[in-house]
């Protein structure tokens, strides 16, 4: 397959998984009543934090794989094998301990726990296509998980429980999961299986991963936790202002995955940095403008998105607008630190990660939902700050490094030795 065909279909992979998302939200939201949607998405934000995690572990150190030789397509069906496998095993204990809890968010995650390998599968075979350099067979496989999802929620009643969503939701998965492991067994026939290595110490997954929680998992449970012993439906308000937000989340995921090797055809290592502020300021103009397109939507418009959940979500735009415009910035000085050195988005991810956490109990404490939704556009704000304050100074010492090499390089003036 040709370069340009294999991202554009890995463009459109990415594009069709983040709109089943997107939608997965939205007729949930359209099926539920305020309350039920809080518990739907507390269940679906436990999804979201398992679901990064997992390509974290299993799928970024994947991808890193070159070639298509027998260890790349051993290491593909080792993928996705220990995924179903830990899936499994997890789901088993989250639904063992959710089966004693009472409630209607117990009861969805108690689902959310037997459909885990179904979903956490499908998702770990995109990664091994895109690894095997065959992307149109994810496509493949996430148009037809769209179309299962939208058809089987589509026939559901108005009402219907969170469990029964999260039920619906996981087994309309499963044609694509079958179609993908076909595909995938065709691709990788005879090649090894090799688990232990997945566990040993050292597993470049694991750094992922320890990244990942610290960058996204640490926000994202704290919402639920505060949800948890504060409002419940403030998981609900700010996951359905969040969904309208979805398609800068392509955005954002697009330059992070196709930002590098494009960039990194600049030759000059200033004019690349100047591109990536000028990807800044493009994404952090479109999060506005969406912000505004949203803020003039009729309620009516509104309600056929977001039912019940459309009239708290709309008075969080404003703040979530903000958010996704510092986001866009945020994200652009990770891609530019990443370009300068990798080594340094560690420590960064870690203190704003905790800082934004802060911000969204202190916003909490003061002006409950809407306070919150401010403290997390803090701080995204302050991340944002830092991130590009340490592109400058790593800028600096790379301009000041490369001076006294040219100086080192002069030849000595006449009569001198």
């Amino acid at each position: 397959m040709r370069a340009r065909t294999a991202v554009l279909c890995s463009v459109a992979d990415q594009g069709v998984a983040a709109l089943t998302n997107i939608l997965v939200l939205v007729a949930a939201a359209r099926l539920s009543t305020l309350a039920d949607f809080a518990r739907f998405s507390a269940a679906y934000l436990v999804f979201t934090v398992l679901l990064g995690v997992s390509g974290a572990y299993t799928g970024q150190p994947l991808v890193l794989k070159r070639g298509a030789g027998e260890e790349t397509r051993g290491a593909c069906r080792s993928a996705v094998a220990f995924t179903v496998l830990a899936a499994g095993v997890l789901g088993a204990l989250l639904a063992a301990v959710c089966a004693l809890v009472p409630g209607d968010t117990a009861r969805a995650l108690l689902m959310l726990g037997l459909v885990l390998p179904v979903v956490l599968g499908q998702d770990a075979v995109r990664y091994a296509f895109s690894t095997l350099q065959q992307p149109h067979l994810a496509l493949l496989s996430d148009l037809l998980r769209l179309g299962c999802v939208l058809g089987a929620l589509s026939v559901q009643d108005y009402g219907a429980s969170p469990a029964r969503l999260i039920a619906v939701w996981g087994l309309s998965a499963l044609p694509a999961l079958l179609l993908s492991a076909v595909l995938l067994h065709r691709a990788t026939a005879g090649s090894p299986l090799r688990l232990r290595p997945m566990l040993r110490r050292g597993h470049l997954g694991q750094r992922f991963t320890v990244e990942f929680g610290v960058g996204n998992a640490t926000g994202q449970l704290s919402v639920l936790g505060l949800g948890a012993v504060g409002n419940p439906l403030l998981v609900g308000a700010l996951r359905g202002a969040t969904t309208l937000f979805g398609p800068l989340n392509v955005l954002f995921t697009s330059a992070t995955s196709f930002g590098p090797p494009i960039l990194g055809r600049i030759g000059d290592e200033r004019r690349r940095i100047r591109a990536t502020a000028a990807l800044a300021a493009v994404l952090a103009g479109t999060a506005a403008l969406w912000a505004t397109v949203l803020a003039l939507l009729p309620d009516t418009a509104g309600r056929q998105l977001l039912g019940d959940t459309w009239p708290v979500a709309a008075d969080l735009l404003p703040a979530t607008g903000s958010q996704y415009a510092a986001m866009a910035v945020g994200t652009c000085g990770l891609l530019a630190l990443r370009m300068l050195d990798p080594r340094t988005t560690l420590a960064i991810q870690v203190v704003f990660s905790l800082t934004a956490v802060a911000f969204l109990a202190g916003g909490y404490a003061v002006g409950g939902v809407p306070g919150a939704a401010w403290g997390l556009f803090l701080g995204s704000l302050c991340k944002a700050m830092a991130t590009w304050i340490r592109v400058a100074r790593l800028r600096r010492r790379t301009a000041a490094r490369d001076e006294d090499v040219t100086a080192d390089a002069l030849p000595a003036a006449p009569g001198t030795y």
